[in-house]
């Protein structure tokens, strides 16, 4: 799998960083800027809109993640996904500020890709 092969739009489920593990929904877009280097945008709920910078190496994607939060806070964290597959991608995720005892959790697949196929 090369990095070209990353590039796409993925539906996204997960869950938070924290006791509850409060469930979200949304897609994942990556591209690659003039440095091969991952470009994403996550759309989270249809109004949370996140973006991060990040790298492949060995069907490991690590991307560097911001946001604007309550208050105009930023929130900062790093999302690692193993690529399973072109169309499947399993990750975990840390925000600077979350609650160390937990880890976030996100699964994605292509859109445009029956989820079903890659079970």
């Amino acid at each position: 799998m090369t990095i070209e092969d990353l590039a796409g739009t993925y539906i996204i489920t997960g869950s938070n960083q924290s006791a509850d593990a409060a469930g979200y929904e949304g897609e994942l877009t990556l591209g690659l800027d003039e440095h091969k280097r991952i470009v994403a945008t996550w759309l989270i709920s249809g109004d949370q809109r996140q973006q991060g910078t990040g790298f492949f190496k060995n069907n490991i994607l690590v991307i560097n993640f911001n946001y604007e939060g309550d208050n105009e806070t930023i929130y900062k964290g790093v999302v690692v996904y193993q690529c399973i597959t072109k169309d499947l991608l399993e990750g975990f995720w840390s925000e600077k500020h979350g609650n160390p005892l937990y880890l976030g959790e996100e699964h994605c697949y292509r859109k445009g890709v029956n989820k079903e196929v890659l079970n």
